[in-house]
């Protein structure tokens, strides 16, 4: 039986993705341990794990990640009061398939999209 899903995302720098991801998306570090190569964060009940990949060339990166939020126009509010870029073709709206959605870009271009239930 599934029981969950962590998905891994190439990240050049530890500490830019780090740094990112706390400070922006308001992310926690997920365990005790410092990995080398490897980051573990978490919000809520979801987890993205990175690992380092130093030569990536993020306009050659395609890594995404669908995230259902509840909540999502406060979500969407508190990036834009912290200064976080929407995605250019992602901006909050309601897609044909029953979704209210916006997408982000990470340090790397990996495209994080958030997507809530109408």
């Amino acid at each position: 039986m599934f029981t969950d899903i962590n998905p891994k995302l190439p990240m050049r720098n530890k500490t830019i993705t780090k740094n990112f991801y706390l400070n922006r998306l308001d992310f926690q570090e997920f365990g005790s341990a410092d990995y080398d190569g490897y980051l573990m964060l978490k919000k809520d009940n979801i987890q993205i794990h990175f690992f380092e990949f130093k030569a990536l060339n993020p306009k050659e990166n395609y890594g995404q990640v669908y995230i259902r939020v509840d909540g999502i126009e406060k979500f969407h509010q508190l990036l834009l009061d912290n200064g976080t870029s929407i995605h250019p073709n992602g901006s909050l709206q309601i897609k044909p398939w029953g979704q209210r959605e916006f997408s982000i870009l990470d340090p790397d271009n990996n495209l994080l999209t958030f997507g809530e239930s109408i």
